[in-house]
């Protein structure tokens, strides 16, 4: 078949959606199908060099904000296409998306990610997109995909969900078990941030204005909060518009030598992260954090997870067998969290053995791609 994957973000950008679409993508092409990516092309983008065993278009919007860009190049582009499998929230390509489908009997499958927060004016917006626009693109699939159940259930999908069960399929979020696996510390990465008889926390998410979100800001607080342990230290890795604010925040805390930020890491840094990392945390304030696609990484790596008890998340991360809960936004809970895995190391290697054996079973990419194949497949 021919398949069009429509996502805002995609590979170089470091955003959960893209790297989805990245992973569904390759595996639908090993399949036999013919498949192309269409996702903004933005100005920073320079010299990227699409070398994939399928087809992708980076195309330029005519008006853009944060990760969103108006794409009514779409219109033409897909008209040909047998399959459209669009990752939502997308603002400016789901709306064309749904206009093509008025015009011209099209097969949709809809990922739908994560419900639209945001704060402020955006706040209003989202609501507004939600109430909207969502519903009309969601009647419209022929399947709609979510990462897991319990995130759909309480989400804006529920109504959906109830009266309409069979449109409905669970596809979750996999990873690459062959390369996200445990692996020794590196040892000049021990030397470069003195990590000898330290314990590392480890943060990895972008740290922009679109990625508000991710909590990054309770994490330095509740760091605060540990100061007077010298045992442990905080890698942050990630970039973005708010990097130098988290900066601010903890050289203001007095944190400047607790807390380490990396800054953008490749994927064979990231794995030298992992293998540091004594546990992971994300510390997601809201219902914008569906599944926490760095947790599975983590998991994968045998690092043991202290995430936020939000719906999606919890569902990946097991309470008390592959990590800890805390309440979103809670720093005094993510403090105890973070104490309780620096005190008891044994404790933290099970968990981390047991998160492992959790995605061999149920998370690999070639899992939940023959999934995603099936849907497609049986569709007509």
């Amino acid at each position: 078949m021919k398949i069009a994957v429509i996502c805002s973000t995609f590979p170089p950008y470091s955003g959960g959606m893209g790297n989805v679409a990245y992973y569904n993508a390759w595996y639908l092409a090993t399949q036999g199908h013919e498949v192309t990516i269409f996702t903004p092309r933005y100005k920073r983008m320079k010299n990227i060099k699409d070398e994939y065993p399928f087809k992708v278009e980076r195309l330029y919007p005519w008006f853009k904000y944060g990760n969103s860009g108006f794409l009514p190049q779409l219109l033409w582009k897909l008209w040909s296409f047998d399959i459209i499998h669009l990752h939502y929230p997308f603002f400016g390509g789901a709306e064309i998306v749904y206009f093509l489908d008025k015009i011209k009997d099209i097969k949709l499958v809809t990922t739908y990610h994560m419900d639209v927060v945001g704060t402020g004016m955006l706040a209003s917006f989202f609501r507004w997109h939600t109430d909207h626009v969502m519903p009309r693109i969601i009647d419209r699939s022929d399947k709609v995909l979510v990462t897991s159940w319990d995130y759909a259930k309480n989400s804006a999908l529920k109504e959906w969900i109830a009266a309409e069960p069979d449109k409905f399929e669970e596809v979750p979020i996999g990873v690459n078990h062959l390369l996200f696996k445990p692996r020794f510390r590196d040892k000049e990465m021990m030397k470069k941030y003195d990590l000898y008889d330290k314990s590392v926390v480890l943060f990895v998410g972008a740290l922009d204005k679109p990625h508000y979100f991710k909590g990054v800001n309770i994490l330095i607080q509740a760091i605060y909060k540990l100061n007077d342990n010298d045992d442990f230290r905080v890698l942050i890795v990630g970039s973005g518009d708010m990097l130098e604010s988290y900066k601010s925040l903890a050289d203001n805390l007095g944190l400047s030598k607790k807390i380490i930020f990396i800054g953008r890491a490749d994927d064979q840094e990231l794995l030298k992260y992992y293998a540091l990392a004594d546990m992971l945390v994300l510390p997601s304030i809201d219902r914008s954090e569906a599944f926490g696609i760095v947790a599975l990484e983590a998991m994968a790596c045998g690092v043991p997870v202290i995430a936020s008890d939000l719906a999606g998340v919890r569902s990946l991360v097991i309470k008390k067998e592959t990590g800890l809960l805390v309440k979103p936004g809670s720093v005094q809970n993510l403090t105890d969290m973070i104490r309780v895995l620096l005190k008891h190391s044994r404790l933290a290697r099970s968990m981390g053995q047991a998160g492992r054996k959790r995605v061999l079973a149920n998370y690999t990419w070639d899992i939940t791609g023959q999934k995603l194949n099936n849907i497609i497949n049986s569709i007509k």
